[in-house]
């Protein structure tokens, strides 16, 4: 499971190095795309193949459905680590998560999420009040 929260910086070539925990967890290579919220999603390769197989199923006749699969698939890229355990993001993924210097990376259970700390502390600003409702809301689904 990945879990935790760390603070990174990204050097001048867009390397960023990733947790050793995380790096086990994802093996050598890994997917990085556009994820929810302004960030980025790292999946392992098995996590990746289970998430595929789900968006596979979304009918091909909803325009809903094709604009998900797209934004999911066209902004994705395998990557993998250097030695010094530095994974180089894509110059589109990093406008997109709006990436410049300084980075949160997050565990979320089955994947890693990297986010602009600015775009972190704003989210987590407005998240942090509703939290208790949150929970309230998805006390349904056994929460």
């Amino acid at each position: 499971m990945l879990m935790g929260e760390y603070l990174h910086t990204i050097d001048a070539k867009g390397r960023l190095i990733l947790p050793a925990k995380f790096r086990e967890e994802l093996g050598e290579l890994f997917i990085v795309t556009k994820g929810l919220d302004n960030c980025l999603f790292v999946y392992a390769k098995e996590e990746w193949a289970i998430l595929e197989g789900k968006l596979k199923q979304l009918p091909l006749a909803k325009p809903e459905a094709r604009a998900f699969v797209r934004f999911f698939f066209a902004g994705a890229a395998e990557v993998e680590c250097d030695k010094q355990g530095r994974v180089l993001l894509p110059t589109n993924l990093r406008d997109y998560a709006q990436v410049e210097k300084d980075v949160v990376i997050l565990g979320v259970s089955n994947r890693v999420e990297i986010w602009s700390k600015s775009v972190w502390d704003s989210y987590n600003e407005q998240i942090s009040p509703t939290v208790a409702s949150i929970a309230e809301s998805l006390v349904d689904l056994g929460i």
